[in-house]
């Protein structure tokens, strides 16, 4: 069971850019700042309703940025 969602930040042409390794969910902020909270966000939405087990998630994952 994997119990971190491993996530990259990288600068892009305006904004920051914030992928999740390994899972299909990337979003984008002005500010470090709002990056990291629209990541939490997205990433909450994407687990919504999904059973953990099946993705290879322990209960509860933490979100591990590399910057």
């Amino acid at each position: 069971m994997q119990k971190t969602i491993p996530a990259v930040i990288y600068p892009g042409e305006k904004f920051y850019i914030a992928e999740c390794v390994g899972f299909p969910i990337v979003t984008q902020g002005k500010t470090l700042d709002e990056t990291v909270a629209n990541l939490k966000e997205a990433v909450a939405l994407y687990l919504e309703g999904e059973d953990v087990d099946e993705l290879g998630l322990a209960p509860d994952p933490v979100i591990y940025i590399d910057i």
